[in-house]
């Protein structure tokens, strides 16, 4: 039976290399689970893989999106199932790697299928987005759908908005369309989580958002500011910047929040990914640990 090999694990715990390594040991190609990396332009900001990198091993799935594109889960769902499964009629074995949980779930349990929304209904509720903020969509979401507003994430403002546009569009709670049921795939999953002690975490994002500084984090974010009201931007990184280029925080207060937004974001990854218990996980501080071959020996 065909494989995908799903290499997941906090931001800044090392997933991108130890990904490429496996990847050149099995002679395999990555597609890539992170929703940021899809947009073309977001590069240092996402830690995207490096141009030698994507020498080294076939990416799928980088860079193939404008900022300006609209892109659910759910279009991701269908759209990396159509790659993986494209590549597995040359490989018995596909990585799938990266830090979106979502995107991960997507793949690995599917998304409830949703009604697809009117063109004019998007644009209203963009239109009133970008005029008064989240806050009013919140509240009518919170009038549409109790449940979910008591679930979601209120921050993060694509689930907001498309649910709150499946309850306009069809006349019932997004809740209602959730039935959480995990399709079948026509291949074997198998989960590998790297992590590594909290403290040496901590540590490497600190010094990787260091090492964007000095790539130039800032000018790609200076070129990136006439768009900072897209959604595909409203991420850490960039969102930091943007409040820096307004004057709201020094640069030294902009890297600052860069750093404990990522931290947060790591310690979000962990909690969602330590809620399956399919995942093997490997301490990548642990020297004695052959990595490879321990993946290997899952396969």
């Amino acid at each position: 039976m065909k494989q995908l090999l799903v290499l997941l694990g906090p931001t800044g715990v090392g997933k991108t290399e130890w990904s490429i390594r496996m990847a050149e040991q099995l002679g395999v190609p990555i597609v890539s689970a992170d929703s940021r990396q899809l947009y073309k332009g977001l590069i240092i900001g996402t830690a995207a893989p490096t141009e030698e990198q994507l020498k080294r091993v076939p990416h799928h799935l980088v860079g193939i999106l404008s900022p300006n594109d609209y892109y659910s889960a759910s279009e991701y769902e269908n759209e990396a199932l159509s790659v993986i499964n494209k590549l597995h009629e040359q490989h018995d074995t596909v990585i799938l790697t990266g830090g979106s949980m979502m995107y991960i779930d997507a793949i690995c349990k599917g998304i409830d299928i949703m009604p697809d929304i009117d063109q004019e209904l998007r644009n209203d509720i963009s239109k009133m987005y970008n005029e008064e903020g989240l806050d009013p969509i919140r509240q009518k979401l919170k009038l549409l759908d109790p449940i979910y507003y008591d679930q979601v994430d209120l921050k993060n403002t694509q689930r907001v908005i498309h649910a709150l546009e499946v309850c306009i569009m069809t006349g019932k709670p997004y809740s209602s369309f959730r039935l959480n049921t995990i399709k079948e795939r026509p291949f074997e999953i198998i989960k590998v989580g790297f992590n590594r002690p909290r403290p040496e975490l901590y540590d490497r994002i600190n010094k990787r958002v260091d090492e964007m500084i000095k790539d130039g984090l800032e000018e790609e974010a200076r070129q990136l500011y006439p768009m900072k009201h897209l959604n595909s931007l409203n991420t850490v990184g960039y969102k930091e910047m943007f409040e820096y280029f307004d004057g709201n925080w020094t640069l030294e207060e902009a890297i600052d929040k860069i750093k404990q937004h990522s931290r947060n974001y790591a310690r979000k990854q962990l909690s969602w990914f330590n809620r399956d218990k399919s995942i093997k996980w490997i301490d990548l501080s642990d020297k004695y640990i052959d990595v490879v071959n321990e993946i290997q020996s899952l396969l």
